[in-house]
C-alpha cells in the first residue's frame, strides 16, 4: 500500500468569502492554472452561476 495525500483546494469558492477579497475573472483563472501547474488533486472552483463573471 502507498502512502499518498490527496490535496483538495478551496481557494476560489471560499477564498473571496473574507469581507474585502474580491478576484476578477482573469485572477481567478490564473490561480486555478497554478494550483494545476502545482499538482493539486481537486480544485474546487465554486458556482459559476452565483457569479456575474
Amino acid at each position: 500500500m502507498t502512502n499518498y495525500v490527496k490535496i483538495f483546494d478551496t481557494t476560489l469558492r471560499d477564498g473571496e468569502q473574507s469581507p474585502g477579497a474580491t478576484m476578477t475573472s482573469a485572477e481567478k483563472l490564473e490561480v486555478a492554472h497554478n494550483l494545476a501547474r502545482l499538482g493539486v488533486d481537486i480544485i474546487e472552483a465554486g458556482f459559476p452561476a452565483a457569479s456575474p463573471d
